[in-house]
């Protein structure tokens, strides 16, 4: 049974833990430690699908017993690259699988009146030609904020940009499209809309204040 379902460059993941854990996040009674467990258990099993095509590379290893061609991930090649704060939610579970990876921090954050991404910090690793980057962000909103992370790091030259978040309204997915068709969209569901406030609907309320237990 497939695990995923992809269209116009947009996966969906549907692994039974991944939208089980998702349904356990969305009830709003679910306390803080609980919400950020399940975070980082849900980004471990999407890190698995997210990762599904990176490339491998041939390398001599000694088992007990003898001499033998493995195959590895070159993990000093990936980039995580939280939206801050709600995507460092996501770091912790992506690690657990590529626990090689660097990690990069863009701060943004939304003006309320309109809705579009202010950069107050901006922290990546050496020599971002060379690398593949995963762009991790709990909520695919209004797209405003994606899309401008993404801006900042094809001007680094990337060898490749994917996103990755937890939900999805169809608004964020066709502004990050149009800004971006060649980067690829992972998520756990896609929503129904955004509410006049730019909330998913029916969502889970604000992620970050429910990752770190803040009004």
């Amino acid at each position: 049974m497939s695990t995923a379902s992809t269209s116009n460059n947009v996966t969906v993941i549907t692994h039974p833990l991944v939208q089980h854990k998702l349904t356990l996040m969305r009830k709003k009674d679910a306390s803080t430690n609980s919400f950020r467990r399940l975070l980082g258990e849900l980004s471990t099993l999407m890190a698995y699908e997210v990762t599904r095509d990176m490339p491998l590379q041939d390398v001599q290893i000694e088992t007990p017993l003898e001499t033998m061609t493995g195959k590895m991930i070159d993990g000093k090649k990936l980039v995580l690259v939280s939206i801050l704060r709600a995507g460092n939610g996501f770091l912790d579970g992506m690690l657990n699988v590529v626990p090689g990876a660097r990690v990069g921090h863009i701060g943004l954050y939304r003006d309320p009146a309109t809705l579009q991404p202010v950069e107050y910090y901006f922290k990546m690793p050496s020599e971002m030609d060379e690398r593949d980057i995963i762009v991790v962000d709990p909520m695919l909103a209004t797209g405003n904020s994606a899309a401008a992370c993404v801006d900042r790091l094809k001007k680094l030259n990337p060898r490749s940009i994917k996103f990755v978040c937890l939900l999805a309204a169809p608004e964020g997915i066709a502004t990050l499209q149009k800004a971006h068709p060649d980067v690829p969209i992972f998520t756990a569901a896609i929503d129904r809309e955004l509410n006049d406030h730019g909330y998913i609907l029916p969502g889970l309320g604000d992620a970050g204040d429910r990752i770190f237990g803040t009004k």
